[in-house]
Protein backbone atom coordinates (compact mmCIF):
# COMPACT_ATOMS: atom_id res chain seq x y z
CA UNK A 1 0.00 0.00 0.00
CA UNK A 2 1.04 3.47 -0.79
CA UNK A 3 2.03 6.01 2.10
CA UNK A 4 -0.93 7.41 3.83
CA UNK A 5 -1.99 10.76 1.79
CA UNK A 6 -1.52 14.35 4.05
CA UNK A 7 -4.64 15.28 5.92
CA UNK A 8 -5.74 18.14 6.77
CA UNK A 9 -8.47 17.50 9.49
CA UNK A 10 -9.28 19.64 11.59
CA UNK A 11 -9.22 18.59 15.71
CA UNK A 12 -12.64 20.48 16.65
CA UNK A 13 -13.37 23.88 17.14
CA UNK A 14 -13.63 23.67 20.86
CA UNK A 15 -10.60 21.76 21.90
CA UNK A 16 -8.39 24.60 19.47
CA UNK A 17 -10.10 27.06 21.51
CA UNK A 18 -8.99 25.99 24.65
CA UNK A 19 -5.48 25.61 23.22
CA UNK A 20 -5.38 28.84 22.48
CA UNK A 21 -6.09 29.91 26.09
CA UNK A 22 -2.61 28.30 27.53
CA UNK A 23 0.56 30.09 27.22
CA UNK A 24 3.01 29.15 24.42
CA UNK A 25 5.89 27.27 25.52
CA UNK A 26 8.32 29.39 23.20
CA UNK A 27 12.09 27.81 22.48
CA UNK A 28 13.53 25.38 24.32
CA UNK A 29 11.14 22.83 25.11
CA UNK A 30 12.83 19.51 26.47
CA UNK A 31 14.02 17.21 23.59
CA UNK A 32 13.25 19.41 20.78
CA UNK A 33 16.01 20.53 18.26
CA UNK A 34 16.31 24.44 17.23
CA UNK A 35 14.43 23.42 14.08
CA UNK A 36 11.54 21.85 15.97
CA UNK A 37 11.71 25.33 17.96
CA UNK A 38 11.31 27.31 14.74
CA UNK A 39 8.81 25.34 13.80
CA UNK A 40 6.92 25.57 16.67
CA UNK A 41 6.74 29.10 16.27
CA UNK A 42 4.73 30.23 19.04
CA UNK A 43 2.14 27.22 19.30
CA UNK A 44 1.75 25.44 22.37
CA UNK A 45 4.45 22.73 22.53
CA UNK A 46 2.84 19.01 23.39
CA UNK A 47 5.39 16.30 24.14
CA UNK A 48 4.60 13.25 22.96
CA UNK A 49 6.91 9.84 23.14
CA UNK A 50 6.19 6.66 21.94
CA UNK A 51 8.42 3.07 22.07
CA UNK A 52 9.91 1.78 19.03
CA UNK A 53 7.32 -0.38 17.30
CA UNK A 54 7.06 -2.43 13.79
CA UNK A 55 8.21 -0.37 10.70
CA UNK A 56 4.70 0.44 9.81
CA UNK A 57 3.55 1.22 13.14
CA UNK A 58 6.40 4.14 13.35
CA UNK A 59 5.49 5.18 9.70
CA UNK A 60 2.00 5.78 10.97
CA UNK A 61 2.99 7.64 14.55
CA UNK A 62 5.77 9.77 12.25
CA UNK A 63 2.31 10.48 9.71
CA UNK A 64 -0.12 11.15 12.04
CA UNK A 65 2.30 13.65 14.33
CA UNK A 66 2.89 15.57 10.58
CA UNK A 67 -0.60 15.26 9.36
CA UNK A 68 -1.48 16.52 12.95
CA UNK A 69 0.85 19.94 13.12
CA UNK A 70 -0.22 20.32 9.34
CA UNK A 71 -3.51 20.48 10.24
CA UNK A 72 -4.06 23.51 12.53
CA UNK A 73 -1.76 26.34 13.90
CA UNK A 74 -2.65 26.32 18.02
CA UNK A 75 -0.53 23.04 18.94
CA UNK A 76 2.19 21.78 17.74
CA UNK A 77 3.77 18.10 18.78
CA UNK A 78 7.21 17.31 19.29
CA UNK A 79 7.66 13.47 18.94
CA UNK A 80 10.34 11.24 20.13
CA UNK A 81 10.33 7.99 19.79
CA UNK A 82 11.98 5.57 22.28
CA UNK A 83 14.01 2.12 22.10
CA UNK A 84 11.57 -0.38 23.63
CA UNK A 85 14.38 -1.63 25.81
CA UNK A 86 15.05 2.19 27.18
CA UNK A 87 11.86 2.91 27.60
CA UNK A 88 11.18 2.15 31.55
CA UNK A 89 14.65 3.65 32.64
CA UNK A 90 13.81 7.00 30.47
CA UNK A 91 10.30 6.81 31.86
CA UNK A 92 10.91 6.59 34.87
CA UNK A 93 13.89 9.29 35.60
CA UNK A 94 11.38 11.72 33.37
CA UNK A 95 8.60 10.98 35.57
CA UNK A 96 10.67 11.84 38.45
CA UNK A 97 12.14 14.75 37.51
CA UNK A 98 9.19 16.27 36.63
CA UNK A 99 9.21 16.24 32.93
CA UNK A 100 7.59 13.12 31.89
CA UNK A 101 6.31 13.75 28.67
CA UNK A 102 2.62 15.64 27.79
CA UNK A 103 1.61 12.08 26.00
CA UNK A 104 2.27 8.61 25.98
CA UNK A 105 1.30 4.89 25.22
CA UNK A 106 0.64 2.61 28.00
CA UNK A 107 -0.22 -1.08 27.34
CA UNK A 108 -1.84 -3.03 29.97
CA UNK A 109 -4.05 -2.36 32.97
CA UNK A 110 -4.09 1.39 33.91
CA UNK A 111 -5.49 0.96 37.71
CA UNK A 112 -1.76 1.06 39.15
CA UNK A 113 -1.04 4.11 37.57
CA UNK A 114 -4.24 5.66 38.18
CA UNK A 115 -3.97 4.33 42.01
CA UNK A 116 -0.47 6.31 41.89
CA UNK A 117 -2.03 9.42 40.32
CA UNK A 118 0.03 9.02 37.36
CA UNK A 119 -2.83 10.05 34.41
CA UNK A 120 -5.21 12.60 34.06
CA UNK A 121 -8.71 11.59 33.53
CA UNK A 122 -10.21 12.29 29.88
CA UNK A 123 -13.73 12.49 30.16
CA UNK A 124 -13.58 16.70 30.60
CA UNK A 125 -10.81 16.77 28.15
CA UNK A 126 -12.39 15.11 25.08
CA UNK A 127 -16.36 15.51 23.86
CA UNK A 128 -18.40 13.01 25.07
CA UNK A 129 -18.77 11.51 20.79
CA UNK A 130 -15.27 10.87 21.32
CA UNK A 131 -16.13 7.54 23.75
CA UNK A 132 -19.12 6.48 21.48
CA UNK A 133 -17.93 4.49 19.18
CA UNK A 134 -15.04 2.53 21.55
CA UNK A 135 -15.72 -1.37 21.99
CA UNK A 136 -16.77 -2.74 24.97
CA UNK A 137 -13.28 -4.65 25.40
CA UNK A 138 -11.44 -1.55 24.31
CA UNK A 139 -13.13 0.28 27.38
CA UNK A 140 -12.70 -2.05 30.19
CA UNK A 141 -8.59 -1.28 29.86
CA UNK A 142 -8.91 2.15 29.28
CA UNK A 143 -11.37 3.16 32.49
CA UNK A 144 -10.88 2.70 35.85
CA UNK A 145 -14.22 3.07 37.54
CA UNK A 146 -15.77 3.87 34.70
CA UNK A 147 -13.55 7.24 34.28
CA UNK A 148 -11.60 7.67 31.39
CA UNK A 149 -7.95 7.54 31.92
CA UNK A 150 -6.66 6.53 28.23
CA UNK A 151 -7.74 6.38 25.12
CA UNK A 152 -7.45 2.92 23.29
CA UNK A 153 -5.72 2.53 20.06
CA UNK A 154 -5.95 -1.18 19.18
CA UNK A 155 -6.47 -4.79 21.00
CA UNK A 156 -3.96 -7.45 20.00
CA UNK A 157 -3.44 -11.20 20.72
CA UNK A 158 0.14 -11.35 22.78
CA UNK A 159 0.66 -14.93 21.44
CA UNK A 160 0.06 -16.69 18.14
CA UNK A 161 2.13 -19.29 16.59
CA UNK A 162 3.84 -18.96 13.07
CA UNK A 163 5.59 -22.18 11.00
CA UNK A 164 7.83 -21.87 8.53
CA UNK A 165 5.93 -24.39 5.88
CA UNK A 166 9.18 -25.04 3.77
CA UNK A 167 11.16 -26.07 7.08
CA UNK A 168 7.95 -28.68 7.69
CA UNK A 169 7.94 -29.72 4.34
CA UNK A 170 11.71 -30.61 4.28
CA UNK A 171 11.29 -32.15 7.98
CA UNK A 172 9.03 -34.67 6.23
CA UNK A 173 6.49 -32.47 8.31
CA UNK A 174 2.43 -32.04 6.99
CA UNK A 175 3.15 -28.35 6.41
CA UNK A 176 -0.50 -27.35 6.57
CA UNK A 177 -0.97 -29.04 10.03
CA UNK A 178 1.08 -27.22 13.00
CA UNK A 179 1.75 -29.05 16.02
CA UNK A 180 -1.53 -27.90 18.52
CA UNK A 181 -0.57 -29.67 22.07
CA UNK A 182 3.16 -30.27 23.58
CA UNK A 183 3.77 -33.40 22.83
CA UNK A 184 3.45 -32.46 19.53
CA UNK A 185 5.73 -30.18 19.38
CA UNK A 186 8.44 -32.11 21.26
CA UNK A 187 7.84 -34.70 18.03
CA UNK A 188 8.10 -32.08 16.02
CA UNK A 189 11.16 -30.35 16.79
CA UNK A 190 12.81 -34.28 16.66
CA UNK A 191 11.81 -34.61 12.76
CA UNK A 192 12.69 -30.80 12.34
CA UNK A 193 16.03 -31.14 14.36
CA UNK A 194 18.19 -32.81 11.48
CA UNK A 195 17.39 -30.36 9.19
CA UNK A 196 18.56 -27.55 10.67
CA UNK A 197 21.61 -25.65 10.00
CA UNK A 198 23.99 -24.36 12.87
CA UNK A 199 22.10 -21.55 14.46
CA UNK A 200 18.98 -22.28 13.90
CA UNK A 201 16.82 -23.68 15.98
CA UNK A 202 12.93 -25.27 15.88
CA UNK A 203 11.10 -23.05 18.09
CA UNK A 204 11.62 -19.35 19.81
CA UNK A 205 9.32 -19.03 22.64
CA UNK A 206 12.34 -16.92 24.60
CA UNK A 207 13.75 -17.61 27.88
CA UNK A 208 14.41 -13.87 29.44
CA UNK A 209 12.42 -13.43 32.65
CA UNK A 210 10.36 -10.16 31.83
CA UNK A 211 9.58 -12.03 28.61
CA UNK A 212 8.23 -15.05 30.36
CA UNK A 213 6.90 -12.85 32.55
CA UNK A 214 4.12 -11.57 29.90
CA UNK A 215 4.04 -14.08 27.65
CA UNK A 216 2.71 -17.30 29.75
CA UNK A 217 -0.07 -15.78 32.08
CA UNK A 218 -2.36 -17.65 29.51
CA UNK A 219 -0.68 -20.36 30.01
CA UNK A 220 -0.79 -20.42 33.61
CA UNK A 221 -4.18 -20.25 33.36
CA UNK A 222 -4.58 -22.83 31.32
CA UNK A 223 -2.52 -25.46 32.91
CA UNK A 224 -4.03 -24.50 36.45
CA UNK A 225 -6.98 -23.01 36.05
CA UNK A 226 -5.89 -20.18 38.50
CA UNK A 227 -3.43 -17.22 38.05
CA UNK A 228 -0.50 -17.31 40.72
CA UNK A 229 -2.55 -15.14 43.62
CA UNK A 230 -5.97 -15.31 45.38
CA UNK A 231 -8.74 -13.86 43.44
CA UNK A 232 -9.51 -11.55 46.20
CA UNK A 233 -5.70 -11.06 45.98
CA UNK A 234 -5.13 -11.63 49.73
CA UNK A 235 -2.60 -15.30 49.56
CA UNK A 236 -0.35 -16.47 47.02
CA UNK A 237 -0.84 -19.67 45.08
CA UNK A 238 1.83 -20.11 43.15
CA UNK A 239 2.74 -23.96 44.74
CA UNK A 240 0.03 -25.44 42.64
CA UNK A 241 1.78 -28.77 41.04
CA UNK A 242 0.52 -27.67 37.60
CA UNK A 243 2.83 -24.80 37.64
CA UNK A 244 5.49 -27.27 37.49
CA UNK A 245 4.56 -29.05 34.43
CA UNK A 246 4.51 -25.56 32.85
CA UNK A 247 7.92 -25.24 34.15
CA UNK A 248 8.87 -28.71 33.04
CA UNK A 249 7.87 -27.94 29.81
CA UNK A 250 9.98 -25.32 29.50
CA UNK A 251 12.93 -27.34 30.73
CA UNK A 252 12.45 -29.92 28.25
CA UNK A 253 12.41 -26.89 25.25
CA UNK A 254 15.66 -25.72 26.73
CA UNK A 255 17.49 -28.92 27.44
CA UNK A 256 16.59 -30.72 24.53
CA UNK A 257 17.99 -28.12 22.66
CA UNK A 258 14.67 -26.98 20.84
CA UNK A 259 14.83 -23.11 21.76
CA UNK A 260 17.75 -21.10 21.93
CA UNK A 261 20.09 -20.99 25.06
CA UNK A 262 19.51 -16.64 24.75
CA UNK A 263 16.93 -14.88 23.17
CA UNK A 264 17.58 -14.23 19.45
CA UNK A 265 15.80 -10.94 19.49
CA UNK A 266 13.61 -8.50 21.74
CA UNK A 267 10.66 -10.14 23.46
CA UNK A 268 8.39 -8.49 21.06
CA UNK A 269 9.94 -9.57 18.09
CA UNK A 270 9.44 -11.82 14.80
CA UNK A 271 12.76 -11.51 13.35
CA UNK A 272 14.20 -14.66 14.23
CA UNK A 273 11.50 -16.58 12.24
CA UNK A 274 11.96 -13.82 9.43
CA UNK A 275 15.65 -14.22 9.17
CA UNK A 276 14.68 -17.85 9.51
CA UNK A 277 16.84 -18.87 12.41
CA UNK A 278 13.71 -20.48 13.91
CA UNK A 279 11.58 -23.18 12.17
CA UNK A 280 8.29 -22.10 14.32
CA UNK A 281 8.20 -19.25 17.06
CA UNK A 282 5.37 -17.85 19.57
CA UNK A 283 4.75 -14.33 19.09
CA UNK A 284 1.91 -11.65 19.12
CA UNK A 285 -0.41 -11.02 16.04
CA UNK A 286 1.73 -8.23 15.26
CA UNK A 287 4.75 -10.33 14.00
CA UNK A 288 2.64 -10.83 10.77
CA UNK A 289 2.90 -6.84 10.17
CA UNK A 290 6.93 -6.95 11.10
CA UNK A 291 7.27 -10.11 8.93
CA UNK A 292 5.70 -8.48 6.00
CA UNK A 293 6.98 -5.23 6.05
CA UNK A 294 10.74 -6.47 7.16
CA UNK A 295 10.87 -9.79 5.87
CA UNK A 296 8.51 -10.28 2.75
CA UNK A 297 10.29 -13.20 1.43
CA UNK A 298 8.59 -15.48 3.97
CA UNK A 299 5.29 -14.96 4.23
CA UNK A 300 4.33 -16.97 1.52
CA UNK A 301 5.48 -19.71 3.25
CA UNK A 302 4.48 -18.91 6.57
CA UNK A 303 1.51 -20.30 8.56
CA UNK A 304 -0.34 -18.80 11.65
CA UNK A 305 -2.18 -20.46 13.72
CA UNK A 306 -3.71 -20.20 17.65
CA UNK A 307 -0.41 -20.93 19.81
CA UNK A 308 -0.04 -24.46 21.09
CA UNK A 309 -0.96 -25.09 24.70
CA UNK A 310 -0.45 -27.92 27.14
CA UNK A 311 -3.40 -30.49 25.97
CA UNK A 312 -4.22 -29.24 22.40
CA UNK A 313 -7.51 -27.48 23.61
CA UNK A 314 -7.29 -24.32 22.04
CA UNK A 315 -10.89 -22.78 22.82
CA UNK A 316 -9.56 -21.56 26.13
CA UNK A 317 -7.40 -19.24 27.91
CA UNK A 318 -5.43 -19.17 24.73
CA UNK A 319 -3.25 -16.09 24.98
CA UNK A 320 -3.77 -13.04 27.36
CA UNK A 321 -5.51 -9.89 24.68
CA UNK A 322 -2.51 -6.76 24.57
CA UNK A 323 -3.55 -3.16 23.96
CA UNK A 324 -2.16 0.46 23.86
CA UNK A 325 -4.21 3.07 24.91
CA UNK A 326 -2.45 6.76 25.22
CA UNK A 327 -2.37 8.58 28.19
CA UNK A 328 -2.14 12.58 29.53
CA UNK A 329 0.66 12.40 32.33
CA UNK A 330 -0.35 13.94 35.45
CA UNK A 331 1.60 16.81 35.82
CA UNK A 332 1.06 18.33 32.29
CA UNK A 333 0.95 21.63 31.79
CA UNK A 334 -0.31 21.76 28.31
CA UNK A 335 -3.75 19.03 29.20
CA UNK A 336 -6.23 20.73 26.75
CA UNK A 337 -3.15 20.93 24.19
CA UNK A 338 -2.11 17.38 24.61
CA UNK A 339 -5.97 16.29 24.12
CA UNK A 340 -6.21 18.11 21.05
CA UNK A 341 -3.66 16.00 19.38
CA UNK A 342 -5.33 12.92 21.05
CA UNK A 343 -8.61 14.03 19.54
CA UNK A 344 -7.14 13.77 16.43
CA UNK A 345 -5.14 10.93 15.88
CA UNK A 346 -7.50 8.36 18.02
CA UNK A 347 -10.79 10.06 17.91
CA UNK A 348 -11.46 11.97 15.09
CA UNK A 349 -12.23 10.91 11.40
CA UNK A 350 -11.65 7.26 10.81
CA UNK A 351 -9.32 7.89 7.90
CA UNK A 352 -6.27 8.92 10.14
CA UNK A 353 -6.63 5.42 11.78
CA UNK A 354 -7.39 3.35 8.42
CA UNK A 355 -3.73 3.08 7.47
CA UNK A 356 -2.80 2.00 11.30
CA UNK A 357 -4.91 -1.25 10.43
CA UNK A 358 -4.09 -1.72 6.94
CA UNK A 359 -0.48 -0.96 6.74
CA UNK A 360 -0.08 -3.58 9.98
CA UNK A 361 -1.58 -6.83 7.36
CA UNK A 362 -4.79 -6.63 9.63
CA UNK A 363 -3.16 -8.22 12.63
CA UNK A 364 -4.80 -6.16 15.29
CA UNK A 365 -8.09 -5.28 16.58
CA UNK A 366 -9.76 -1.41 16.01
CA UNK A 367 -10.63 -0.49 19.55
CA UNK A 368 -13.45 1.33 17.46
CA UNK A 369 -16.41 0.40 15.87
CA UNK A 370 -16.58 2.72 13.13
CA UNK A 371 -13.09 2.36 12.60
CA UNK A 372 -13.55 -1.53 12.46
CA UNK A 373 -15.86 -1.39 9.74
CA UNK A 374 -13.68 0.66 7.15
CA UNK A 375 -11.11 -1.80 8.28
CA UNK A 376 -13.17 -4.37 6.71
CA UNK A 377 -14.17 -2.87 4.20
CA UNK A 378 -10.80 -2.09 2.97
CA UNK A 379 -10.03 -4.49 -0.01
CA UNK A 380 -6.67 -5.50 1.23
CA UNK A 381 -8.51 -7.59 4.27
CA UNK A 382 -9.47 -10.33 2.03
CA UNK A 383 -5.74 -10.74 0.90
CA UNK A 384 -4.30 -11.29 4.70
CA UNK A 385 -5.86 -14.85 5.73
CA UNK A 386 -4.00 -14.62 9.02
CA UNK A 387 -6.59 -11.70 9.50
CA UNK A 388 -9.28 -14.72 10.09
CA UNK A 389 -7.25 -16.52 11.90
CA UNK A 390 -6.63 -13.84 14.32
CA UNK A 391 -10.23 -12.58 14.89
CA UNK A 392 -12.33 -16.08 14.70
CA UNK A 393 -9.77 -18.33 16.29
CA UNK A 394 -7.73 -16.67 18.60
CA UNK A 395 -9.49 -13.18 19.89
CA UNK A 396 -12.65 -15.22 21.22
CA UNK A 397 -10.67 -17.83 23.35
CA UNK A 398 -8.11 -15.22 25.48
CA UNK A 399 -7.97 -13.32 28.53
CA UNK A 400 -7.66 -10.62 29.83
CA UNK A 401 -4.21 -8.87 31.27
CA UNK A 402 -4.36 -9.60 34.92
CA UNK A 403 -4.98 -6.08 37.13
CA UNK A 404 -2.49 -7.69 39.81
CA UNK A 405 0.60 -5.60 39.88
CA UNK A 406 3.24 -6.21 37.52
CA UNK A 407 5.54 -7.89 40.36
CA UNK A 408 3.50 -11.06 40.68
CA UNK A 409 4.14 -11.65 36.47
CA UNK A 410 7.97 -11.26 37.34
CA UNK A 411 7.97 -13.56 40.01
CA UNK A 412 6.49 -16.16 37.77
CA UNK A 413 8.96 -15.32 34.88
CA UNK A 414 12.05 -15.62 37.04
CA UNK A 415 10.78 -18.90 38.61
CA UNK A 416 10.52 -20.45 35.15
CA UNK A 417 13.60 -18.71 33.83
CA UNK A 418 15.59 -20.13 36.98
CA UNK A 419 14.37 -23.54 36.62
CA UNK A 420 14.35 -24.30 33.08
CA UNK A 421 18.03 -23.53 32.76
CA UNK A 422 18.72 -25.72 35.67
CA UNK A 423 19.39 -23.68 38.64
CA UNK A 424 16.68 -24.86 40.57
CA UNK A 425 14.35 -27.23 41.04
CA UNK A 426 10.52 -26.39 39.80
CA UNK A 427 8.88 -27.06 43.37
CA UNK A 428 12.04 -24.71 44.68
CA UNK A 429 11.32 -22.45 42.72
CA UNK A 430 7.67 -21.76 42.49
CA UNK A 431 7.91 -21.56 46.57
CA UNK A 432 10.24 -18.80 46.40
CA UNK A 433 7.90 -17.28 43.57
CA UNK A 434 4.59 -18.28 46.28
CA UNK A 435 6.66 -16.04 49.33
CA UNK A 436 7.91 -13.22 46.77
CA UNK A 437 4.11 -12.53 45.65
CA UNK A 438 3.42 -12.79 49.30
CA UNK A 439 5.46 -9.87 49.88
CA UNK A 440 4.14 -8.28 47.65
CA UNK A 441 0.48 -8.57 48.82
CA UNK A 442 1.40 -7.34 51.97
CA UNK A 443 3.49 -4.15 50.49
CA UNK A 444 1.10 -3.44 48.41
CA UNK A 445 -1.42 -4.09 50.45
CA UNK A 446 -3.16 -5.80 47.70
CA UNK A 447 -6.47 -6.70 49.36
CA UNK A 448 -7.75 -3.54 49.73
CA UNK A 449 -6.48 -2.31 46.08
CA UNK A 450 -8.68 -5.59 44.78
CA UNK A 451 -11.47 -4.76 47.05
CA UNK A 452 -11.50 -1.53 45.00
CA UNK A 453 -12.10 -2.50 41.91
CA UNK A 454 -14.46 -4.18 42.75
CA UNK A 455 -15.50 -7.60 40.34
Amino acid sequence: MTAPTRRRLGVGTALLAATALLAACGSGTPGQTADEDAEAGDREVVEFWHHTFTTPENEWYEQAVEDFNASQDEVFVNETVVPGDAWDEKMTAAQAAGTAPDVYPVPGRLNDGVRLGSYLALDDLLPAEAFEQVTDAAAEISQVDGTWYGYPLLLEPQRVLYWNKEIFTEAGLDPESPPTSWDELYEACEQIQPVLADGQFCIETFSDQDTLAWSTVAEQMHVAGHLPISEDWTTADATDPAYEELIEHYTTLYSEGYIPRQSLAAGNSAAPFGEEKVAMITQGSWGMSELVADYPEVVDHTGVAPTITSDGDQTESLTTVGNFKWVLDANSDNAEAAAAFIAYALAGDTDVLLPFFVDTQFTKAPAREDVAEAVNADPGAAEAPWSEVITEDVVPYTIGEPLYPWDVNVAMGLAIQQSMMGDVAPADALAEADATIEQIIEREDLPANRAELGD
